[in-house]
């Protein structure tokens, strides 16, 4: 049997809904899109909603419409996806990692507070695997003029405490990929309730451009534009946005298959070796990816067993820190990190999405039962600040 790492849901009838935009002669960013950055407020309760190319490219504009650049520092955690740092990179300021919690791989607080310095400007806590950050506790640890942009790519249906991402920060970034819980292949979108910061996101997701294409023709007539400030190219068109209308309204459905998989893994490999991050209390978790720690440096062993008998495994993530990168960085020290680096040592994810059956899900089970973890040593996972099933 072949189990791939992720399969998408989309219906054959997607087809017919790009057709429609097809035929309607407009094809970059307009009625659609404005159609769905209306749903994304009343699903995350913002104000405001900009779909985006990517994640990356929203960051990126984000951090222009915050005036973020060369002098500026963001803290970022050493355990994320390398496009959290790399963004920071783009727009010429400095990313500072700081390490995370043992138990969750969430961001450490405490340490983010440490890291404050009179150049810091912004904060990007990671919601990672799905699971979000303590964003009010976050805020209380900054001063005030100290952004807090959520990386949500793993987050679109997390809640803390009944909140959701968006709400209690700056802004959050969602992406859209391929592999994401919510899809169109790329795209992104940011949500956030600051007027100011959403004024400026208009133009810096579009070359700092004081008018889109659909307000430069808007009343049958050119409309001159302007650039005040340095923008990117990050808008979504309508080509895609029309496929994430119908998955807004069905994201709760997925999301309880998703986490009815996650918790059959969770009993499946209860007393083994394996870990996994804790999700804390109050937390409703996306269960975008699912995630195991192997002890004993084990990790790319298992994957090539999973990998040879056709299961599609995955490592997210290493350590960014451990990238060349910013490895070859004088200015980050790698040994800083130790929670990061153990975990990204012996990381990899397990397939999980909603039209994975149990046929398939049980296969993997077996494959790990009788192939992998009677080969596994018995190290003490506790020991090495991974929090075991």
């Amino acid at each position: 049997m072949r189990v791939p790492f992720y399969r998408h849901s989309l219906p054959a009838s997607s087809a017919t809904l790009v057709a429609e935009v097809i035929e309607s002669g407009f094809l970059t960013s307009g009625q659609r899109c404005s159609r769905v950055e209306e749903q994304l407020c009343a699903i995350f309760g913002t104000s405001h909603a900009k779909l985006t190319s990517s994640w990356t490219q929203g960051a990126v504009a984000v951090l222009l419409a915050l005036g973020i650049g060369p002098g500026d520092e963001v803290i970022v955690p050493a355990m994320t996806f390398v496009a959290t740092a790399n963004v920071v990179k783009q727009v010429g300021a400095r990313p500072v990692f700081v390490d995370v919690e043992p138990s969750t791989l969430l961001i450490d607080i405490a340490l983010v507070k440490a890291a404050v310095t009179p150049r810091t400007r912004a904060v990007i806590p990671v919601h990672l695997y799905g699971q979000m950050v303590d964003i009010p506790t976050l805020r209380q640890a900054l001063r005030p003029e100290i952004r807090i942009i959520e990386d949500a790519a793993h987050c679109f249906e997390g809640t803390r405490n009944g909140r959701r991402p968006g709400q209690d920060s700056d802004a959050a970034i969602f992406s859209f990929y391929a592999t994401k819980n919510v899809t169109c292949g790329e795209g992104g979108a940011v949500v956030t309730n600051d007027g100011e910061l959403a004024a400026n996101l208009k133009e810096t997701v579009l070359h700092g451009m004081s008018a889109a294409a659909a307000q430069r023709f808007s009343g049958g007539r050119y409309q001159h534009w302007d650039v005040a400030r340095l923008g990117t190219k990050a808008n979504l068109p309508d080509l895609l946005a029309v496929l994430l209308e119908a998955q807004l309204d069905t994201v709760d459905e997925r999301l309880a298959r998703r986490e009815a998989l996650a918790q059959r893994y969770e009993d499946s490999l209860a007393g083994t070796p394996l870990g996994v991050p804790t999700i804390e209390p109050g937390v409703v978790s996306a269960r975008h990816l699912f995630p195991i720690h192997v002890p004993g440096g084990q990790r790319d062993w298992v994957m090539r067993t999973l990998n040879d008998q056709g299961i599609g495994a995955t490592v997210n993530y290493r350590s960014v820190t451990e990238l060349s990168l910013y490895r070859n960085d004088p200015a980050v020290q790698r040994h800083d990190f130790p929670v990061s680096l153990d975990w990204g040592e012996g990381t990899l994810c397990l397939p999980l999405f909603p039209t994975l059956t149990e046929e398939e899900q049980d296969y993997v089970l077996n494959v790990l039962r009788y192939e992998v973890i009677p080969s596994l040593t018995s190290h003490a996972i506790e020991e090495r600040g991974v929090a075991a099933l």
